[in-house]
């Protein structure tokens, strides 16, 4: 079998060229807070089903956990990663769960639906007092995210 290397070198050229651009624009993205995403994408899920653990470190304990990802222009979420769980424990991949499953439509400053980085945050085993539970959440706040 007669292989062009021109050929070969031109496609190995052209994949490099796709997954520098990719990288580049990942970073690139626009970083959007919680708080402003609907301006961009709007979230369709009514429910989620997390995967949570039997056992592990810290499951019982009031927790807040932040997840960023990227919400594509397909209006999925790619590339989830925990970023603070308090107090340290097992219940981060909860979160990642969670926001795997989300789903978004691009809201009206969004006509091309761009893709996004932002975050989630949630909260486990949360008391009942508001000032306590808001006390709690607080402390998983990402302070790098656009919040006008």
């Amino acid at each position: 079998m007669n292989r062009n290397p021109l050929r070969t070198g031109a496609i190995a050229a052209a994949i490099t060229l796709f997954l520098v651009a990719g990288a580049a624009e990942a970073q690139n993205l626009r970083r959007v807070a919680p708080e402003n995403l609907t301006g961009y994408w709007f979230l369709t899920n009514k429910t989620v089903s997390p995967d949570i653990p039997n056992t592990g470190h810290n499951l019982n304990q009031p927790t807040c956990v932040a997840v960023s990802y990227m919400i594509g222009s397909d209006g999925r979420t790619h590339n989830a990663k925990i970023e603070k769980v308090v107090p340290a424990g097992d219940l981060g991949q909860v979160g990642v769960s969670i926001v795997n499953q989300l789903v978004y439509v691009k809201g009206a400053q969004n006509g091309t639906a761009v893709p996004v980085q932002t975050y989630y945050v949630t909260g486990f085993n949360l008391p009942e007092d508001p000032a306590r539970k808001a006390e709690i959440l607080k402390e998983c706040v990402l302070s790098n995210y656009q919040t006008t």
